[in-house]
């Protein structure tokens, strides 16, 4: 009989898995963000020999930098994950990087990025915070699993990544409460899936975290917080014991601080009590922030970045004492200009507030002024709360209406739930200049003029954009434009 040839049904070679594939690219600036950037991503299991190549648009990948890994044991799952952070220095200011991301056995993955200006230039960054992740997750079921929500999540935790691309910032601040993973039966894939919501934006410009109070879980740490300060690599602070916790870089004339609100508030919030973690630690290293960014004189903007809030008219959360005895004294005194900050799931913003109403239990916020559309900061700190990331659990609806506000003054021991029971106290919210009633999602756009040359008037044009429902265009709700004198007069 004929030969024949063998039918590719019998093939014998066994099948082959390649390394897992990359994933979660995303961007971080490092302590100079004209000169460096760090590229991060993560794997499912180890690999050999990350790194990233790269170069400019013209020029090509003509650069190798190694990456170091990282990992971190979730202390729910024993699910050990991989991060990879490469750090690239000796870039040139102002300019297009494109890069690519590599391990043996790996397809490449790519992006780009553009790096800080040096010196007094225009620029824009935006920020929001408690962002949820809009994907589900398996949950246990006896012997089988169901799916659910992960957590909180809506569809605009997927569409304010859209919304912030449209704006195309140099950077992203991320105000805390990034994915709450610590409220998911499956923590790692919360992990997981908020990179990958979030790269399409991240991996072409820098998003800056702060930790909220759901980025601490239990037993991810002494403190809860290793997931977080695994997958981000932020510039140094200086200290062995609170990496990854607090930090500050400065884009052209802006000084931007990154503050770890847990170790001031009061409020029970996170999977741990840790409040006064860090035993003065970090109030020591911002006052030396603060300090230095006002008696400079390249520095004419101080913008600090937090989870808690310092304001609050919502019956929610509520304003915290703690923080306003550990940072509102410091903020006066080195007149912050700016802060950013989350947890309560709304839009609000104060007048200009210097110092505390005469005779406050509260020490409730004084305002200066009560201009809304052209603030001069050097008379006073404009918060505003940027809540509205994603999570479906809004507070716009909760404002009260009686011109109040609730402070939590004071913490009980432990209860049932295993939670500090809170003490409020009511104040009036006499520094209350706007609040977002009617829609539940948005964010804030930076614009930074730098001015016309020495003692000049340089501003900020700051643009709310409301994140719709239920295709999550983007509309302007409000602009308002801050400004103060250059330092170099």
């Amino acid at each position: 009989a004929p030969a024949t040839a063998p039918s590719p049904l019998l093939w014998k070679q066994p099948e082959k898995l390649g390394a897992p594939p990359n994933s979660g690219l995303h961007l971080t600036f490092g302590a100079d963000p004209a000169h460096e950037m760090t590229v991060s991503w993560s794997s499912a299991t180890s690999v050999a020999h990350p790194r990233v190549r790269f170069g400019t648009p013209d020029g090509g990948f003509g650069t190798e930098v190694q990456a170091q890994t990282v990992t971190y044991v979730d202390g729910k799952s024993a699910i050990e994950s991989y991060l990879h952070h490469a750090r690239l220095t000796g870039l040139h200011p102002d300019t297009t990087y494109i890069y690519a991301v590599l391990a043996d056995g790996v397809q490449p993955d790519a992006g780009s990025f553009q790096t800080a200006p040096v010196g007094r230039s225009a620029f824009t960054f935006t920020s929001f915070g408690d962002q949820c992740v809009p994907t589900s997750t398996w949950a246990a079921n006896g012997s089988s699993y169901t799916s659910g929500l992960n957590t909180l999540a809506s569809p605009a935790a997927g569409d304010i990544v859209g919304g912030i691309e449209q704006v195309g910032p140099l950077f992203h601040l991320l105000n805390g409460d990034l994915c709450y993973a610590n409220l998911s039966p499956d923590r790692v894939r919360v992990w997981d899936d908020f990179f990958t919501n979030n790269e399409r934006s991240a991996r072409r410009r820098p998003w800056m975290p702060a930790p909220g109070n759901h980025e601490n879980e239990l037993g991810n740490g002494a403190l809860g917080y290793d997931a977080f300060r695994t997958r981000f690599a932020v510039p140094s602070n200086g200290s062995a014991d609170f990496e990854g916790l607090w930090y500050a870089f400065t884009v052209g004339s802006v000084r931007v601080i990154v503050v770890a609100n847990d170790d001031v508030a009061l409020q029970d919030g996170g999977d741990s009590y840790v409040s006064g973690y860090s035993d003065g630690a970090q109030k020591t290293w911002l006052e030396r922030q603060l300090a230095a960014a006002r008696a400079s004189r390249s520095i004419d903007w101080i913008v600090v970045c937090m989870h808690q809030v310092i304001i609050s008219s919502a019956n929610a959360n509520g304003a915290d004492l703690g923080i306003r005895q550990a940072w509102g004294p410091l903020f006066d005194q080195y007149e912050v200009d700016l802060v950013v900050c989350g947890h309560e799931h709304d839009y609000e913003r104060s007048y200009a507030v210097r110092g505390v109403v005469s005779g406050s239990e509260t020490l409730t916020p004084n305002p200066v002024s009560t201009e809304t559309a052209n603030i001069d900061t050097s008379q006073g700190t404009v918060h505003l709360v940027l809540g509205g990331g994603g999570n479906s659990s809004n507070t716009n609806t909760e404002f009260f209406q009686n011109g109040q506000g609730k402070v939590i003054t004071a913490v009980g021991g432990p209860v049932s739930t295993g939670k500090r029971t809170p003490t409020y106290v009511m104040e009036n919210a006499v520094w209350s200049a706007f609040r977002d009633e009617e829609h539940p999602y948005g964010f804030a756009a930076f614009d930074v003029d730098p001015g016309t040359g020495p003692g000049s008037t340089t501003s900020i044009r700051v643009t709310y954009y409301n994140v719709l429902q239920p295709y999550g265009g983007l509309e302007t709700l409000e602009t308002f434009t801050l400004y103060r004198r250059r330092s170099d007069g």
